[in-house]
């Protein structure tokens, strides 16, 4: 136990010290607080949102320093150069990603171009690199795993108790890791990269992988089909998944918002002195976290410290309200969520084949023709800078839409 007068920790120890450098990195991202104490957003809009992402992008890049320097030099052929596409001809396809091999560290790098850090994903996981076939390039890519077992909005939206949802979640993946790379990005890749995800290869996958499945929660084994992928727009309202449609289908619909309570404000090396702190004290949450405990080891780490630091876990809600979407697999997806007992309606899924020729026709060929923004100009030498924050993306200009 840490040495206290009165209740109060010493002004030397590790408590205290904890408490300070919780506080100072909250006021360091801008927050202040409530009469409450709640912590409030230092403003709106998605600078905001990047500037509270940035401690913990900058953390986990300077731990990717070895990795980098390692992967980065053979990753980087990979990536296209804008005046080498020819975009009507994109042709997309799904490459199987594995742990401890070059497409994995390939896929590694790409998700370190973003802006917002990615989530490593939880218990079952499906990897892939969106590949563009005509040019033998790196398009974007996709990551699905386990859901988070409390999202309102989602359960609301199919209608499940929380029986239901203990005996059902099994037909869920979330897109954890989804989004295109540049020059892609630029012509609207982000949109096709999404619609990949419901297409008849994934689900052709995931019963393969995870048909006879053993519930993480449950224990009890499973026949399992996936019947739907939600995803969480990292930027509060998104673009990308907004009217998502191709030839009258949707691919992703919006279900809501969370209601801005998280822990994405807690960079890496403030959670380890939290584990630290916790394992001091015996606490089971410091290293309790094996496969099958349940997505949410860090919220209930992270909440178990502020209590035995008496800070109020209110500082957990920051507010940031992100949009919920979900992609339905079946037609009558939710029904057999909800009730359990239907048979799903696959009949309307697509390959990754198909989706791509429509979404190139739909979206990026137009967007090159428009010349509403300039792709031509980037070069794959500039991911190493971008990595590290020091690019300026080129933005859409409207203007030449006509």
């Amino acid at each position: 136990m840490s040495a206290q007068t009165g209740g109060i920790a010493k002004p030397f120890d590790k408590e205290a010290a904890l408490k300070r450098a919780i506080r100072r990195h909250f006021k360091t991202l801008g927050f202040t607080k409530n009469a409450d104490g709640a912590l409030v957003l230092p403003g709106e809009g998605k600078t905001v949102v990047r500037q509270l992402h940035r401690a913990q992008r900058r953390d986990r890049l300077q731990s990717a320093q070895p990795f980098l320097e390692r992967a980065l030099p053979k990753a980087l052929p990979s990536f296209a150069e804008g005046s080498e596409l020819d975009v009507s001809r994109i042709r997309l396809a799904l490459r199987v990603v594995k742990s401890d091999t070059p497409e994995a560290d390939l896929f590694r790098v790409a998700t370190m171009t973003w802006s917002v850090p990615v989530s490593v994903g939880f218990g079952r996981r499906m990897r892939y690199l969106v590949w563009d076939e005509s040019h033998d390039r790196l398009a974007g890519v996709i990551a699905l795993g386990d859901p988070v077992y409390n999202l309102s909005v989602r359960d609301n939206a199919i209608g499940w108790t929380v029986h239901d949802r203990a005996e059902r979640l099994v037909g869920l993946l979330d897109a954890y890791v989804l989004g295109a790379v540049p020059p892609y990005s630029f012509l609207l890749g982000g949109k096709a990269v999404a619609c990949l995800v419901r297409s008849r290869d994934i689900f052709a996958d995931f019963q393969a992988k995870y048909g006879g499945t053993v519930g993480v929660i449950s224990k009890v084994a499973k026949s399992a089909n996936l019947l739907a992928v939600t995803t969480t727009s990292s930027m509060g309202r998104s673009s990308v998944y907004n009217r998502l449609r191709l030839d009258g289908e949707n691919y992703f619909e919006r279900v809501g918002y969370t209601i801005g309570w998280g822990h994405f404000h807690i960079t890496d090396t403030l959670f380890e002195q939290m584990r630290d702190y916790l394992r001091e004290r015996d606490h089971a949450y410091a290293d309790h976290h094996e496969f099958g405990e349940g997505p949410n080891w860090r919220l209930r780490t992270i909440r178990a410290a502020l209590k035995a630091l008496r800070i109020n876990e209110t500082v957990l809600k920051h507010g940031i309200q992100r949009e919920v979407f979900v992609a339905k697999f079946a037609a009558n997806a939710f029904d057999v969520l909800h009730y359990g007992e239907k048979e799903p309606d696959v009949s309307g899924l697509r390959s990754v084949a198909e989706i791509s020729a429509m979404a190139v026709e739909r979206w990026m060929a137009p967007r090159a023709a428009r010349g509403e923004i300039d792709y031509h100009s980037w070069t794959r030498s500039q991911i190493p800078r971008l990595i590290r924050g020091l690019v300026d993306l080129p933005r859409a200009d409207l203007r030449c839409t006509g």
